[in-house]
């Protein structure tokens, strides 16, 4: 079965050739999603409530790769794995730096400072996505090592599922009702973004898998 598959896929390569290089959009995709979470907790390890400016420019440079990839696909006759993954696990990638930058956003809106339980979280984020973007990367080459990867990646999102639910229990014991309700906004981002790096690997790995 595999090598029929893998037999039809060289005929209508060879038919109707690949005109776009999809693995190496998303691969740039996945390195810019990296790049924007490392903006994120360089700016809280900075301390300092400004402007998030970096990551903000950042979240739009990834948005005009994902919408430039977009109009690409709605253009390609044939697509190196499914099409509609490929638009979905681009779409979580730009989920997860819209949560980068809304958690930064609303810490310098409501005033709330860095603290342990926030920065955690964000590095574990930024663990995750430096396990999907290396596995995107290999996975035109060492689809094995891309795979074996896939556990990595989820550990991190479990790390965050449970930051959060240790710090939201300290926050509620020790802050006022609305400071309280503050940080949970501030950590529920994060939360999201731990979810939607979940569901980036989750399709990351059905695409490994189609390809073996």
């Amino acid at each position: 079965m595999k090598e029929e598959r893998k037999r039809k896929k060289t005929l209508v390569d060879a038919i109707f050739p690949p005109k776009y290089d999809f693995h190496r959009m998303l691969k740039e995709q996945a390195e810019e999603t990296v790049r924007g979470v490392k903006a994120l907790v360089d700016w809280l390890e900075e301390g300092a409530l400004i402007e998030p400016g970096h990551l903000m420019q950042i979240e739009e440079e990834a948005d005009e790769m994902r919408h430039s990839m977009q109009s690409i696909l709605m253009k390609a006759f044939s697509t190196p794995f499914d099409r509609q993954d490929i638009y979905s696990i681009s779409r979580q990638m730009d989920y997860i730096l819209n949560s980068a930058v809304s958690t930064a956003r609303e810490m310098k809106a409501f005033n709330v400072p860095s603290e342990k339980g926030i920065l955690d979280m964000a590095k574990a984020l930024l663990d995750g996505t430096m396990v999907v973007s290396r596995a995107v990367r290999m996975m035109e080459c060492d689809r094995e090592a891309a795979e074996s990867s896939i556990p990595k990646a989820r550990d991190s999102e479990h790390i965050i599922e449970d930051t959060y639910i240790e710090s939201m229990r300290v926050v509620f014991d020790s802050e006022d009702p609305v400071r309280a309700m503050q940080k949970r906004e501030i950590y529920h981002h994060l939360k999201d973004a731990g979810r939607n790096l979940s569901i980036t690997v989750d399709i990351l790995h059905r695409i490994i898998v189609g390809l073996s």
